[in-house]
């Protein structure tokens, strides 16, 4: 089972960037996915998840209206489209995925991880 993140680096604030996910296919037959960030000194926050089944996708309140997660169920990857960029967004982010029901915002209950991408905004 693999997750690989990319699409990280610097960027001003107020830019704009993509970060991708590739799954290996055991990992996409997950039943959620989501993108989780942590930065220095702090816990990791979930940020956006999404039910490979379906269902409208989740976004933590920090994040609405800025951030949209979407899916590529033929190439097994993930996404997650970042705009408006604050310094706070700052962090390194990770692709986790998960087998069990229920809430996605609870990061010990992912079983799959990426090694993660660092975000820098400045």
């Amino acid at each position: 089972v693999q997750l690989v993140e990319s699409g990280g680096g610097s960027v001003q604030v107020g830019g704009s960037m993509r970060l991708t996910c590739a799954a290996s296919p055991m990992a996409y037959r997950s039943q959620c996915m989501g993108w989780f960030r942590q930065a220095p000194g702090k816990e990791r926050e979930a940020v956006a998840g999404v039910f490979l089944a379906g269902g409208s996708p989740r976004y933590a309140d920090s994040v609405k209206g800025r951030f949209t997660i979407s899916q590529d169920n033929a190439k097994n990857t993930l996404y997650l489209q970042m705009n408006s960029l604050r310094p706070e967004d700052t962090a390194v982010y990770y692709c986790a995925a998960k087998r069990t029901i229920g809430t996605w915002l609870r990061a010990s209950d992912y079983t799959y991880w990426g090694p993660g991408t660092q975000v820098t905004v400045s």
